[in-house]
C-alpha cells in the first residue's frame, strides 16, 4: 500500500478502464504489465482481475445487445480450454517465466498493431472460418490467463469478420466479461488473490470506474491512433524491462 505503488495502480486502473470501455480492450493488459514492474507478476495479475471485472460490469450496459453473438460464442468456446491451459502452466512456472511471457506478449502486441497499421500485414479480405475463431479463442484464453492479454488474438478474428466499430467493441466487452468470470475460479484456487490484493482493489476500484466512464465517452471522440500511439511506447518500454528482469 505504498503511496508510489498506489499512484501507479491508479494510473493503470484508469488506463485499463479507458481501453476496455472504448477501444476493444486490446491495450488493457498494459496495466498488468506496468504493475508487474513494481510487484511480483502473480500479485499484479491478482490485483488486475477484480478491477477488470468491475470495468466489465460498468461497460456491459452501454454496449448491451450491440455485440455479434456468433463470433463471441466461437471465441468463448475456444477461450475456456485456453484458460485451462494457462492454469496448468501457472502451476509449473516461476515468476521469471511470467515476466518473460508478459514482456514477449507486450512486444508482440506492438509488432502486430504496427504491422497492420503500416500495411506490412494485409487484412484478410474474406472472413476467417469457424475453426479459426476457436483457435483465436484458445490463444485469447491462454494469454488472458497468464497476462490479461487476450485482446489481440480475439481482435484478429473479429476484424476479419468485417463488423462495424461499435459491434466490435461490444463483442470484445462481452467476450472478456465472460472469460474473466471463468478465470476467477482458477485464480482463487491457485491462491493468486490475497487479503492484500483485495484491499488494494478496493482502493483502486473508483479509478477503474472512472476509466470505464472515460472509455465509453471517448469511444467516438478520441482518435484510436492517438490512444494506441501512447500504448505502443509504454508497452515497448515495459516489455523490454520485464524481459530484462526475467533474463537477469
Amino acid at each position: 500500500m505504498d503511496l508510489g505503488i498506489i499512484a501507479i495502480g491508479a494510473a493503470a486502473a484508469i488506463f485499463a478502464g479507458v481501453s476496455k470501455g472504448g477501444f476493444g480492450s486490446g491495450a488493457a493488459f498494459a496495466s498488468a504489465s506496468v504493475l508487474a514492474l513494481v510487484l511480483p507478476p502473480a500479485q499484479a495479475l491478482g490485483i488486475m482481475l477484480p478491477l477488470l471485472m468491475v470495468i466489465d460490469a460498468a461497460t456491459l450496459r452501454p454496449y448491451w445487445r450491440r455485440w455479434s453473438w456468433p463470433e463471441a460464442r466461437l471465441l468463448l468456446w475456444g477461450g475456456i480450454p485456453g484458460t485451462a491451459l494457462g492454469a496448468v502452466l501457472y502451476t509449473i512456472a516461476d515468476a521469471d517465466l511470467f515476466r518473460l511471457l508478459i514482456g514477449v506478449i507486450s512486444l508482440a502486441f506492438v509488432g502486430w498493431h504496427t504491422g497492420t497499421r503500416s500495411g506490412l500485414f494485409k487484412p484478410r479480405q474474406t472472413p476467417l472460418p469457424a475453426w479459426a475463431g476457436l483457435l483465436a479463442g484458445t490463444v485469447a484464453g491462454f494469454t488472458s490467463f497468464v497476462s490479461h492479454a487476450g485482446g489481440p488474438a480475439a481482435a484478429i478474428y473479429l476484424l476479419s469478420q468485417r463488423i462495424d466499430k461499435t459491434r466490435f467493441q461490444a463483442t470484445s466487452v462481452l467476450l472478456f466479461a465472460l472469460l474473466n468470470v471463468v478465470k476467477f475460479v482458477p485464480y482463487a484456487w491457485l491462491g493468486i488473490f490475497s487479503a492484500d490484493t483485495l484491499k488494494f482493489d478496493l482502493v483502486l476500484a473508483p479509478f477503474a470506474l472512472l476509466g470505464a466512464w472515460l472509455g465509453v465517452k471517448s469511444h467516438r471522440l478520441v482518435p484510436e491512433r492517438t490512444f494506441f500511439a501512447i500504448t505502443y511506447v509504454a508497452l515497448t518500454l515495459t516489455g523490454l524491462k520485464l524481459i530484462w528482469d526475467a533474463l537477469t
